[in-house]
């Protein structure tokens, strides 16, 4: 019962972790955007991340995943790490941050479906109900921020692409996590992004020479916090329940670039905005909610049955 109860509060605590890095993200990817370019900066940020999970890695005396784990982690790494990254920075830079929080959010839809496709995940009411309440809510604030900029055809087209990129690359990567750790999975993920970014390699050492310390820094931040950290608590998170219920939690992650906005920037959001952010929440909160039904044992629960412990895996004695 005892590690029942810390599984309990551990993964979403976890997951909580991944959405606000990843919300803080996209202010730096703005930041850091205006002097890299799309694959430049996706370069940068993946060798710093890599960098900090290897030390971790060694730290924690891990070496290389399982054979079974190597399939999903690679695919992972080239859709998630690397293609998504690219698509996304690059699609920052054609259309405004509204429209393209409402494209990718099309992403944890995607992660639902492809994850009930191939994965086997159940899709249970209330994940469905939540999801169609948060997606509402990304429309909203997507909607109410359309005017702060011109949007776009490619823009569009490659934020729907980064969306794709991301759902593929999750569904990819739960498997692995049942054979290897989090922090394994991440860290050669990572890897792989980094190498099928190499051909950036030359803009990057171009433009690091040119561009400001703060966008250096924020470069930086992104591979250490958002890309280091968050991606290695969001496997953790994942290991432990359905690729649509994580995918879920990230629609969370609008409604706090708009909190981020408006407390770092000064960028005071409307009230529809607002009510989207509300709704965002609102529908993470019901796709993570369970049934108050006891006739079901908490641990016999399908989502929610804790995986196998491994020796060496996150969370284990």
């Amino acid at each position: 019962m005892m590690n029942l109860r810390r599984s309990d509060l551990l993964a979403p605590g976890a997951a909580a972790v991944t959405v606000v890095l990843w919300a803080s993200a996209f202010v730096s990817i703005r930041s850091a955007g205006a002097a890299y370019s799309p694959g430049a900066l996706a370069l940068g940020r993946l060798v710093c991340g890599a960098l900090v999970l290897g030390v971790m890695l060694l730290l924690r005396g891990e070496g290389l995943p399982p054979r079974s784990a190597w399939r999903g982690t690679a695919i992972s790494g080239v859709l998630w790490f690397g293609f998504y990254m690219v698509a996304l920075n690059w699609g920052e830079q054609q259309v405004d941050a509204g429209t393209a929080a409402l494209v990718v959010n099309v992403g944890p839809i995607l992660t639902a479906l492809l994850g009930a496709r191939l994965l086997g995940d159940r899709m249970p009411p209330r994940l469905l109900a939540g999801m169609a309440v948060s997606f509402a809510g990304a429309v909203a604030v997507g909607l109410s921020m359309s005017g702060e900029g011109g949007s776009s055809v490619l823009g569009v087209v490659l934020c729907l692409l980064a969306a794709v990129g991301y759902a593929a690359g999750v569904v990819a990567q739960k498997p692995a996590l049942g054979s290897a750790s989090a922090l394994q999975v991440t860290t050669f993920g990572c890897l792989v992004g980094a190498v099928c970014c190499l051909p950036f390699a030359g803009q990057l050492v171009g433009e690091a020479a040119d561009a400001p310390v703060t966008a250096t820094l924020n470069m930086v931040y992104l591979g250490v916090f958002p890309t280091a950290l968050a991606f290695t608590t969001w496997a953790y998170a994942l290991a432990r329940t359905t690729a649509g219920r994580m995918g879920a939690t990230t629609y969370a992650v609008p409604a706090l670039v708009v909190l981020m906005s408006w407390l770092a920037l000064g960028e005071v959001p409307g009230l529809v905005t607002l009510g989207g952010g509300v709704l965002c929440l609102a529908g993470v909160a019901v796709s993570r909610s369970r049934p108050r039904s006891g006739k079901v044992p908490r641990a016999a629960a399908p989502e929610e049955t804790p995986e196998p412990q491994r020796e060496g895996a996150p969370g284990s004695a």
